[in-house]
């Protein structure tokens, strides 16, 4: 199974495509979607919706795994990340792709084993889990990477308890 995690944001939207085979992740691509501060919010979304298009038709990704948007003291940050994630969903869609999301604690519970996890463990399960020279940045980058083997993870076991 080919999953794309993606980490949403305005400025910057994390994203890391593994491949989940035999309870084992390999890691295919990762990187981050960027937008200039310069531009107007309408051609900042075309530019991250036209990537992310690229990206998964260029992957073919089976799922797509999104970290839901948790509460933010700052709307401002909250209403720019909630733009992001609303672009990244309607990506998939408009590829055919099913698309499934996580609370910050369910990732950090699939991929350290601690719903409170800080986000250096995160960091360094995932370069361990996908066994990579060093931690992927920026941040976004590295938690696009945890969302994705959290769904391998959490699809592997709804699979498991579907059979029983």
């Amino acid at each position: 199974m080919i999953i794309m995690g993606i980490d949403p944001g305005f400025a910057i939207t994390g994203y890391g495509i593994v491949k989940y085979e035999g309870n084992k992740f390999s890691v295919i691509d990762y990187g981050a979607v960027t937008t200039e501060a310069s531009m107007e919010l309408p051609n900042r979304l075309v530019c991250l919706y036209d990537r992310l298009q690229e990206l998964i038709k260029t992957f073919n990704p089976d799922a797509v795994a999104i970290e839901e948007l948790f509460f933010n003291k700052n709307i401002k940050t909250a209403l720019a990340v909630g733009h992001g994630r609303g672009v990244a969903v309607l990506s998939a869609a408009k590829a055919g792709v099913s698309v499934f999301e996580y609370t910050p604690l369910q990732v950090k519970q699939s991929v350290v084993g601690y719903g409170r996890a800080e986000k250096a463990q995160i960091q360094q399960m995932v370069k361990i889990i996908l066994n990579l020279p060093s931690i992927p940045k920026p941040d976004d980058v590295a938690d696009a990477l945890a969302v994705a083997i959290c769904h391998g993870h959490s699809y592997r076991m709804n699979a498991y308890l579907n059979r029983r």
